[in-house]
């Protein structure tokens, strides 16, 4: 099995986002955009803005990714 590319996982994140701001309406469009759909970035950006524990952002994070494969 091929991982994907960093362009690749980049050109899905950004067709992913409306779902991403549905998800975390705390978060801006251009704060998603820079996280560029990496995990650890965007948990990081939802541990701050929710004040929830790194599990837990990481957790959503997951679910959100499982739920949103391409």
């Amino acid at each position: 099995m091929n991982l994907p590319s960093s362009d690749e996982i980049k050109g899905r994140w950004k067709q992913q986002i409306g779902a991403a701001k549905i998800a975390w309406g705390n978060l801006t469009e251009d704060e998603l955009l820079k996280v560029e759909g990496h995990e650890q970035k965007l948990a990081g950006l939802i541990q701050e803005r929710y004040a929830i524990t790194r599990e837990e952002a990481m957790a959503q994070v997951k679910a959100f990714f499982e739920k949103n494969k391409p």
